[in-house]
């Protein structure tokens, strides 16, 4: 069956009403995602402490539902009139009807099939992250890894970033910490570079299990805990610390962080906007002034930070 698609751009204040009162008068989803995604305007609010955490928290804040500007996009039944849709929705919360945007009609399809053509083989230097509807290029360590449950599959910008890092600058033998490891790729693709041992924890019971799925499917010997199981700092040091988050759990996760670093080991960071990495070059540096990061690569507006740990 066909369906209607449009797009609407809602303001952090209209997201919600708009949002329930589109699927009230018959819209069958709505989505949205941040209007000013892949520019120097983009926001990385999700789960970021100190600024969008749990309320109740001392220095913490409820964290906002959506970004400041909302590009939304509305899923409809077949023959759905778009306009008719959100001038109904604007009367039932009593507001003026906004433009229609990007209107087009879905036709009915293989919808695995589509979903699987959006995800393919990525590669950077010896590494290929393929999908297991794909074969690995020939020449390159494959990591096997299907999109699911937990963040990670080679297609976002700061887990590129990680990846190139580890295929360039990962020696064999190192030990490895993937902190925040969702669905396992850094972890993964570090012991298929011949990691001597490669550690991922992660606050979400899912993501850890995910991991664990995902190593065994590839055949290596990774392992995952949750982080409240991990030892505490500094008890077990590694020759590299890998963190994709955010920028604020980066920050305040900086003393946590820079501990886990073995004398002349190294560190790289990522989830990083890059009009937010002096920021957390500064906080790192007051953890530990032995640590010196600053920007190794940048990739559609975030950047990774690497450095080393002279101590």
């Amino acid at each position: 069956m066909p369906f209607v698609q449009f797009e609407l751009e809602l303001s952090l204040r209209d997201l919600e009403p708009w949002s329930e009162a589109l699927l009230e008068m018959g819209a069958l989803s709505v989505g949205a995602e941040d209007a000013d995604a892949g520019s120097r305007e983009e926001e990385a609010l999700f789960g970021e402490p100190g600024q969008s955490g749990q309320p109740g928290q001392p220095g913490e804040t409820a964290a906002p539902p959506a970004w400041r500007r909302n590009r939304v996009s509305v899923l409809a039944p077949d023959g759905c009139d778009a306009t008719g849709l959100v001038e109904a929705a604007a009367r039932r919360i009593a507001r003026a009807p906004v433009p229609v945007l990007a209107l087009q009609v879905l036709e009915d399809e293989d919808w695995v099939l589509r979903t699987q053509a959006q995800f393919l083989p990525f590669t950077t230097g010896r590494l290929a992250i393929v999908p297991t509807w794909h074969e690995p290029p020939p020449g390159r360590v494959a990591v096997r890894l299907d999109p699911g449950v937990a963040f990670g599959t080679g297609s976002h910008p700061t887990t590129r970033l990680c990846l190139s890092w580890l295929a360039r600058e990962m020696r064999p033998g190192a030990s490895v910490l993937d902190y925040g490891c969702g669905s396992g790729i850094l972890s993964i693709a570090a012991a298929a570079l011949g990691a001597g041992e490669a550690i991922g924890i992660d606050i979400d019971p899912q993501a850890v299990q995910a991991a664990i799925a995902n190593a065994r499917r590839n055949g290596v010997a990774a392992r995952y805990t949750d982080a409240s199981r991990f030892p505490p700092d500094g008890a077990q040091r590694f020759d590299i610390v890998v963190a994709n988050i955010l920028a604020n759990p980066l920050v305040v996760l900086a003393p946590s962080l820079a501990r886990r670093v073995a004398p002349g080991g190294r560190i790289v960071l990522s989830g990083i906007l890059d009009r937010q990495a002096t920021e957390v070059i500064a906080a790192y540096g007051r953890a530990s002034p032995s640590l010196a990061l600053s920007p190794w690569a940048q990739d559609s507006g975030w950047v990774a930070l690497a450095g080393s740990r002279a101590d």
